[in-house]
Parts: structure tokens; C-alpha cells; sequence
């Protein structure tokens, strides 16, 4: 049995490369064997990193998405090595075709069959976004009601409140919840220590490992990177998806 994680949220610019780029880590760093794809057909964020390893998907054709290329993905997929993981990194200019592309083809019923365990991953953040990734959520788990839902939040945008109530308690997530599997709050800190350290971390397209370890890495930020990182691992492993 492999498992399959898509990360799929039709707002563009909240966190899913990134966090494509998280996963992927934090699956090696537990002993796991895993590949990953990048159908983001606009910003290939995870083929940008070369310790990712990434195998881009080409989407276009006469500058339209042309769902038949998915075909090759998926055979890949079906055919994933037993104990494996897989990510399927979706750009938002892409996930309608996705999305349909799953449903027309009985995909996660092709994965079942073949033993493989499937993850949707979606995110929500604060800010601005906040309603229209609920709406994403929303539609994740109405169009694939079976399947489990692993959802990210990330404060980087701006708290995740609503009237001062904490996500568990938002209508969406009371109406959803049977549909979620995991709920993992990305570590908030300060935007221009930690929040500053990650960004140039992914500008420069380098793991986690790189920059702790790094010897150009300053070393209070190399102690910020390796504290984050380890929250980011606790909360991996303790969402039950290794």
C-alpha cells in the first residue's frame, strides 16, 4: 500500500507549495520513501527545489490545461512502490481540472483498489483569504465526501478567527468535521524574525536541513529554523498520516 497526498485549495497564494515542500521533508526526515509531482502549471514551486526532486507535469497544451495529461500521473500513481508516499503538488489555475479529473475517471477508486491509502490536504489561512479558503474546504469535501481531509492552517496572513472563535468552531469546519482527519496549526511567531527566515529559506529554494545545518546560515537563525522545524515534525507525526 502507497499513500497519496494531493494538496488541493482553489485560492492561489496561502501556503500549498510550501507546505508540499514541508511534507515532503518531514516524510524523508521519519524513514519514508517518497515522491512527488508538480502539476502547478503557472508557479512550479516544488520542482524549483532540487533536494525535493519533484517531477514537474506538463498541463499545457496550446496554452490550455489539457486534462488527457494527467494520464501519465496517474499511471505513475497506480503503480507507487508499496510503503511509499506520494504528493501531488496542484496549483490553484489547475485544481478545477483536477478535481474533475478525479471524479470522471473514478481515480480514488482505481488508488483503492490498488490497496493505496488517499489524503486530500487543504489550507486555510487568515486575512483576507480566510472565506474563500473555506470555501475551498467546503468543496473538497463535498466533491469527495469519502475521502480524508488533512487541513493546514496558516496564521501567516492573519489569525484564523471568526467573532473570535478558533476554526474548531466555525460553521464550516462543525458542518465538515466527520470529513477531517487532522487539523495542523503551522507554528505562528514574529513576521520579521521567523516569518523573514522562512521566506528567504524558500527564496534561496533550500531545505530545512540546509539551512540549520548551513554554514552561511547566521546562527540565531539557524536556532529559529531548527525550533520551527521541530514543531512542524511533532505536529506531522502526531496527525497520524506516517
Amino acid at each position: 500500500m502507497a499513500t497519496i497526498h494531493f494538496i488541493l485549495q482553489g485560492k492561489g497564494g496561502v501556503g500549498k507549495s510550501m507546505i508540499g515542500i514541508m511534507l515532503c521533508q518531514a516524510l524523508r526526515h521519519f524513514g519514508k520513501e517518497v515522491s512527488a509531482y508538480d502539476t502547478d502549471p503557472i508557479n512550479a514551486t516544488l520542482t524549483s527545489f532540487r533536494e525535493i526532486n519533484a517531477t514537474p507535469v506538463q498541463l499545457m497544451n496550446d496554452g490550455n490545461i489539457d486534462s488527457r495529461n494527467f494520464d501519465a500521473l496517474f499511471d505513475a500513481l497506480l503503480c507507487a512502490p508499496q510503503e511509499s508516499h506520494v504528493i501531488v503538488d496542484n496549483g490553484a489555475s489547475s485544481s478545477i481540472a483536477l478535481s474533475a479529473y478525479l471524479l470522471e475517471n473514478d481515480i480514488l477508486q482505481l488508488l483503492e483498489e490498488q490497496g493505496h491509502l488517499v489524503f486530500f490536504h487543504t489550507v486555510i489561512t487568515g486575512g483576507l483569504a480566510l472565506a474563500d479558503t473555506l470555501k475551498g474546504l467546503s468543496g473538497l469535501a463535498t466533491a469527495f465526501p469519502a475521502s480524508p481531509i488533512v487541513v493546514w492552517l496558516n496564521p501567516y496572513f492573519g489569525e484564523i478567527a471568526i467573532d473570535d472563535k478558533p476554526f474548531e468552531e466555525f460553521k464550516t469546519y462543525r458542518e465538515y468535521a466527520s470529513h477531517v482527519y487532522a487539523v495542523i496549526r503551522l507554528p505562528d511567531g514574529s513576521k520579521t524574525l521567523i516569518g523573514k527566515d522562512l521566506e528567504e529559506l524558500f527564496a534561496k529554494h533550500l531545505s530545512f536541513g540546509a539551512g540549520i545545518n548551513g554554514s552561511s546560515t547566521p546562527c540565531m537563525v539557524r536556532s529559529r529554523l531548527r525550533h520551527y522545524w521541530n514543531q512542524i515534525l511533532a505536529c506531522v507525526e502526531q496527525a497520524g498520516i506516517l
